[in-house]
């Protein structure tokens, strides 16, 4: 018996790297999962590749949209009877330039889907929660969340908003047995950190590489399974009195 079995998790952006390996991590500790993104081939192949059965499906709707989000909590309960976790993960990195130099259309892009994105995510899974006696919803952050990085205004920006959600939200939710924290990643090597680094640098993508690894102790990028288990911990009853946090996994990014 994994330490998730009995558990029904929503999670968002799941065809991303951190969302399929945190489904993958999930499964493999007990829990059935729900599975969200826009695009339904993608959420197919990854439902494909976990080979879960009847304890993985999947539901494509826009996260940033108040509708799709609520369908999304109705088809969990209609498919698994309840919501335990919610893992909200959907987002968008956005343009890589000069605050000042930004559109307002690639800002408000990025806000839609990394912050209403995530407060729609909360404020539809809670209830459902609180109706059934408690949960966990765990949110992705970044170290961009608690610093700033030049470049990313627009991302820094949503970060450090998606922070101030889960504080109010683990207060809101604190005495009805709604935990709330996040896991906040240095570079990932995955398909963002990729973009990240062709928009910084498109000459040649691995000096930015080198750039952000330099600013990390352990001087490399993350894995997602290794955020993965950050957030299977904050979602298990191992983490019952954890609430309002935020989870560096980092690699010591934020030591400095």
């Amino acid at each position: 018996m994994g330490r998730l079995a009995g558990k029904v998790a929503i999670i968002t952006g799941a065809s991303g790297g951190i969302g399929s390996a945190t489904a993958a991590k999930m499964l493999a500790e007990g829990a059935r999962l729900m599975l969200a993104g826009r695009d339904q081939s993608r959420l197919d192949s990854v439902v494909a590749q976990l080979g879960g059965g009847d304890s993985v499906d999947s539901c494509v709707g826009n996260p940033a949209e108040e509708a799709d989000v609520m369908a999304l909590v109705a088809a969990t309960k209609s498919r698994f009877g309840q919501v335990d976790v919610l893992f909200a993960n959907a987002g968008a990195e956005g343009a890589i330039a000069p605050l000042t130099s930004i559109s307002v259309e690639d800002f408000d892009q990025v806000q839609q889907v990394n912050v209403r994105g995530t407060w729609l995510a909360i404020k539809h899974t809670a209830p459902a929660m609180i109706d059934a006696g408690g949960g966990s919803i765990i949110c992705t952050s970044s170290v961009a969340g608690s610093v700033g990085v030049a470049g990313l205004a627009a991302y820094a920006a949503s970060k450090h908003a998606i922070n101030g959600l889960v504080h109010v939200a683990a207060l809101e939710f604190g005495k009805l047995g709604v935990r709330v924290n996040s896991v906040a990643p240095a570079p990932i090597d995955n398909a963002m950190m990729d973009s990240i680094e062709k928009q910084a640098s498109p000459d040649d993508p691995s000096l930015a590489r080198q750039g952000f690894s330099a600013l990390i102790a352990m001087g490399r990028y993350g894995t997602n399974e290794e955020v993965a288990n950050i957030v299977a911990f904050l979602a298990s009853d191992e983490a019952k009195y954890c609430t309002g946090g935020i989870y560096p996994v980092d690699g010591g990014f934020l030591a400095a």
